[in-house]
C-alpha cells in the first residue's frame, strides 16, 4: 500500500475535533515561528554593531555591553510574547 493511501485513509476516519486541533497547532506554532524571526534578527544585529562599537573603542566596552544586555533583554521580550502566544493559540 503507498504512503498516500494509507494517508487517505488515516484522513477518512478522523474526529472533525482532532482535525480542529491540528489545525489549530499548525496555524500557532507558525506564528510562534514568525514571532521568532524578528527578535533573532533584533538580536542578531545588536550583538553585531555592539561588538563593532567595542572593537573601535575598547575603553568604553563596558558601557556598550551594559548597553548590549538590556537591548537583548527587551528584544527577547518580543519574543517570549509569541511564545504566549503561542500557548494561547493552541489550548485555548
Amino acid at each position: 500500500m503507498s504512503v498516500l493511501a494509507t494517508v487517505a485513509q488515516l484522513v477518512e476516519n478522523v474526529d472533525p475535533k482532532d482535525a480542529q486541533n491540528v489545525n489549530a497547532a499548525g496555524s500557532a506554532g507558525f506564528a510562534y515561528g514568525l514571532a521568532a524571526i524578528g527578535p533573532g534578527i533584533g538580536i542578531g544585529y545588536l550583538v553585531g554593531q555592539a561588538v563593532q562599537a567595542m572593537a573601535r573603542q575598547p575603553e568604553s566596552a563596558g558601557q556598550v555591553q551594559t548597553t548590549m544586555f538590556l537591548g537583548i533583554a527587551f528584544t527577547e521580550a518580543l519574543a517570549l510574547i509569541g511564545f504566549v502566544v503561542f500557548i494561547l493559540l493552541k489550548f485555548v
